[in-house]
């Protein structure tokens, strides 16, 4: 009787322990995604591309930008050629594609998927850059939609490649995996390397997907989000964000519209 007591506590204490480690954990996610909730700036945020899936919300603040990077190519480039409309060199790399549905002056591609290591279908994001030098004064967008790829492709990056980004336009996948303690790692670190030289000026929820919840906290699987380069941005502390944008649209029309939860704002 004694030794099933015994086990019978050292059971209780484990999963006790457990519980407090998992709410640990939520605290930690909770804490974080405050420091991701998008500042008012002292531009405003036009939309480039689609009124619907491919379409983005950016800064206004094109003057000086020379290249659009774009890794991940569909059939919906209306982004891309809305750079191109402004005279940016778009530098395309997909390796699922023979190439962009549309043929353009602007654009330039490279049959290759962006990921860490480099070999005859994969190239990195340093290298791709590489590809369009900058002129003197001038900078990179950068508009990603790798299905997954982007947290270590976002790790790989070299500082002066991502602070050559003005503005960046990155649609990450699965962040319902915050509540992993395992993924946990790897989304904050990228999201914490971001936010060494960007703010998060706009999130976007994916309504092709749904959301995750944990003790309160709710995070979409995928959301478009915009960084703009803290030295091209005014922050106006007490600036009034409203949720959706009114240039916001559905990704996916017929589903119901999805919007950003309010532990995110």
């Amino acid at each position: 009787m004694c030794k099933f007591v015994k086990r019978l506590s050292r059971l209780l204490s484990a999963r006790h322990a457990d519980r407090s480690t998992r709410m640990s954990h939520l605290v930690d996610v909770q804490r974080f995604i405050r420091t991701l909730a998008p500042v008012a700036i002292n531009r405003q945020l036009v939309r480039i591309g689609a009124d619907s899936d491919g379409g983005y919300l950016v800064p206004d603040d094109f003057e000086g930008l020379q290249v659009a990077v774009s890794p991940g190519v569909s059939t919906e480039i209306s982004f891309d050629l809305g750079m191109a409309d402004r005279g940016l060199d778009v530098l395309m790399a997909d390796a699922s594609v023979p190439g962009p549905p549309l043929q353009n002056p602007h654009f330039h591609f490279v049959p290759k998927f962006v990921d860490v290591f480099e070999d005859d279908r994969n190239i990195r994001l340093d290298s791709l850059c590489k590809m369009i030098a900058l002129d003197s004064g001038k900078d990179r967008i950068l508009q990603m939609d790798i299905e997954g790829a982007e947290y270590r492709v976002i790790l790989d990056l070299s500082d002066e490649a991502l602070k050559s980004f003005r503005i960046m336009v990155i649609e990450f996948h699965r962040l319902d995996l915050m509540f992993s303690s395992f993924s946990w790692q790897l989304i904050r670190a990228t999201f914490q390397k971001l936010l060494r030289y960007h703010h998060v000026v706009h999130i976007h929820p994916n309504n092709n997907v749904e959301f995750d919840s944990r003790q309160g906290i709710d995070i979409p699987r995928v959301m478009e989000f915009t960084f703009y380069r803290k030295d091209r941005a005014v922050v106006i502390p007490d600036g009034k964000l409203v949720f959706p944008h009114s240039l916001d649209r559905d990704n996916t029309i017929g589903k119901p519209s999805l919007v950003l939860p309010a532990c995110w704002q």
